[in-house]
């Protein structure tokens, strides 16, 4: 059976060019880029909390290091380096072998170097925290927001919440549709490249991982701030867009784990808005402004008021 340190050495040490000491010894080194702020973030990925216990290790690998991208692409940071806490019940070497291929593929794609952690025995649970780069005053903060500003989501909403509902039979979807909708849950696409792009743009961004109304609602208390949503002209995923207008409402507004960007930006600033989706070839859609008044105020297409029963999640106050 494989020891700890031999499980780190063949499944998660590779070399680390782009980091001064990587995984080896009792710290990484790191030495930031002139004029750079380092931007931390860490998330922790818990079985039957955050996925099912038998969840493919390729797409759970991938999954682990994504929500983190999605925390560096809010503040608009490039990703260089991570480190990973890693619990399992036994170190089986198939599931090892899938999950590092999912995580280091993603990790390539972005440049972030795995640079130390920790294994120990016990209930599979995974931490990552991410490291990142973003010149000093151009990070997009959720204490930024001004009334006025337009209100914009990145990509399109409320998928995995419907792959999600399948799984947990709260209704039934063909195999087809339940397969793709189900990828929304299992691959998110952190939008690094689109949080790059709005910086000097946007001015407050949030990830969009327990659900818009709740994750706006931070950037909203942060900036002593309200808001107006159109809940007509939020982006339902291709699966979602199909279902009833009840459910799609729901599950754009409070759906969870679509790791899409809100952000808000000033409306003279709409064209370039626009072309940072070009640019970084994600679609954005304006769905609402910022306001004086506080709290969320839900409008249809036509600005009349919509009464819905949409609550983020909460790992403490579930419903």
């Amino acid at each position: 059976m494989l020891s700890e340190f031999d499980l780190i050495a063949k499944y998660f040490t590779r070399p680390t060019p782009n980091v001064t000491l990587g995984v080896g010894d009792d710290c990484a080194l790191m030495t930031p880029a002139p004029g750079m702020h380092i931007a931390i973030s860490c998330d922790m990925l818990v079985s039957g909390t955050h996925f099912f216990a038998d969840a493919d290790p390729r797409m759970l690998g991938h999954k682990s290091l994504a929500v983190n991208l999605s925390d560096l692409a809010a503040m608009g940071a490039k990703p260089f380096a991570c480190t990973m806490a890693l619990a399992l019940p036994a170190p089986d070497e198939t599931w090892l072998k899938a999950f590092s291929e999912g995580f280091f593929a993603l990790a390539d794609q972005h440049g972030c170097e795995l640079i130390g952690g920790d294994t120990t025995r016990g209930s599979l649970n995974i931490c990552v925290t991410v490291f990142g780069e973003v010149p000093i005053g151009q990070a997009l903060r959720r204490d930024a927001a001004q009334v006025g500003d337009d209100i914009w989501v990145s990509g399109t909403l409320g998928d995995a919440r419907l792959g999600l509902a399948a799984y947990l039979k709260e209704m039934s979807l063909d195999e087809a549709t339940h397969l793709n909708a189900a990828n929304r849950l299992h691959l998110p696409t952190p939008r690094v490249a689109l949080g790059m792009a709005l910086r000097g743009i946007a001015r407050a961004a949030i990830d969009i991982s327990d659900g818009l109304i709740g994750d706006l609602g931070h950037i909203l208390k942060r900036s002593a701030k309200g808001a107006r949503l159109d809940v007509d002209a939020l982006p339902a995923g291709a699966m979602l867009a199909a279902q009833s207008q009840d459910l799609r409402r729901r599950f754009a507004l409070a759906g969870g784990d679509d790791y899409e960007l809100c952000f808000t930006a000033p409306p003279e600033k709409r064209s370039e808005v626009e072309n940072a989706g070009k640019r970084s070839n994600v679609p954005v859609t304006r769905v609402g402004a910022i306001e004086a008044v506080a709290g969320v105020r839900l409008v249809d297409a036509h600005g009349e008021p919509v009464g819905i029963d949409a609550i983020s999640f909460d790992h403490f106050n579930k419903k």
